[in-house]
Parts: structure tokens; sequence; C-alpha cells
């Protein structure tokens, strides 16, 4: 086999997709994942495409495959410590030193990039485009309902199970019933208005 093509299989084979999941919740961590795999299950997708049960199924056959993959968060306090955007960056880039084989190139959803000292692709709408990217937002996304099933069994007054922390009229009413939890994201406009009304912002 010519070296040039044994350099463009290794290439494609370390190519790496890369999401996160949570950005717009009131409560909980957000969570990147990156996954590295060479064969991808068939329907790999953006998350947000596949109904729960489909979802996990996939998360399942990513995790148990030929993969490389990594998980990266980023809490609460640093949500609002950093804003939601250099939270999210800052679990992308988690997620990408989390990954035992080093990348060629990360392929990212949306317009920004983690500080990795790897070239890096953004892509608006890519995990509908790129399966890589959909299988890393299959990974966040399943990760972080898990997070949040298991906030809820702590916490079930606010719902989290169902909503998993985002701004649904279930999960306002509970903030507004029970007042805000240490899981709820303080610089975020519904949660500040509830601590301000309570006078402990």
């Amino acid at each position: 086999m010519p070296p040039d093509t044994v350099v463009a299989d290794d290439v494609i084979r370390r190519l790496a997709g890369v999401d996160e999941a949570g950005r717009g919740a009131l409560a909980g961590p957000v969570v990147a994942a990156a996954v590295l795999m060479e064969k991808l299950p068939e329907g790999v997708t953006d998350s947000k495409r596949c109904t729960p049960k489909r979802r996990e199924a996939l998360a399942e056959a990513i995790r148990e495959g030929e993969s490389c993959w990594a998980i990266g968060e980023a809490s609460v306090a640093e949500i609002d410590a950093l804003n939601i955007l250099n939270a999210s960056l800052l679990a992308m880039q988690r997620a990408v030193r989390g990954l035992a084989i080093v990348p060629s190139r990360v392929m990212i959803d949306g317009p920004f990039a983690p500080d990795v000292l790897i070239p890096c692709q953004t892509i608006i709408g890519g995990d509908a485009l790129e399966p890589l990217i959909g299988a890393a937002s299959i990974l966040a996304k399943t990760h972080r309902d898990e997070l949040m099933r298991a906030l809820s069994r702590a916490h079930p007054e606010y719902g989290f199970d169902r909503h998993k922390g985002y701004p649904t009229k279930a999960h306002k009413d509970a903030l507004s019933q029970y007042g805000a939890s240490i899981h709820h994201r303080k610089s975020f406009a519904p949660v500040r208005a509830v601590l301000q009304r309570e006078g402990t912002s």
C-alpha cells in the first residue's frame, strides 16, 4: 500500500466530532462530548432528531463500539463565573483533552471553537451535517440527561427528570414555588429574578 494511502487513512481515523448539551437550561452543568470513531452506528444524527429510546440505543452502540470518546463538564459555578458560552467551550476543551487518542482535526458544532492545540473546524448545524458531531451530541445529551435524573432523585420537587433543567412552564412554576436550588444557574434571568425576589441575590 502506498505511503500516502496510509497517511490518508490515519487522518480519517483521527477526526473527532464535538458537541455540547445543556446550554439553554436553567439548572445543571453543561456537558460536552468528543467522539473519534471510524465506523459509526447506522442512524447517527443530531440528538434532537432522535426519540429518547433511539438516542439511548445509539449512545450505547457508540460507547461499546470501536470508538474513542470522552465527556467534559462545566459546573453551575463555572457557568455563573464564566458565562454560558465560555463554560460550554471549557466543557468542550475538557472533552477533547480527555480523548485517549489525539485527533488530527476536531469538528465542532456551532461558530466557536475551544482552546485546544489541534486544528478545529466549526460547523453551524454540524450535529445534523456531520455524523461524528451527531455522535457527540448523542453522548453529551444522554450523559447530561442521566445527571439530571440523579439530581431529580435528590430534588424531586423541581421535576428535573422530566424537563432536564430547561425553562419549561412546569420548571419555572417549581422555581417560583420552591426557590432556587444549589443546582440552578444564578446568572440566568429567571433564576436571578427569583433570587432577587427572595432577597438572596
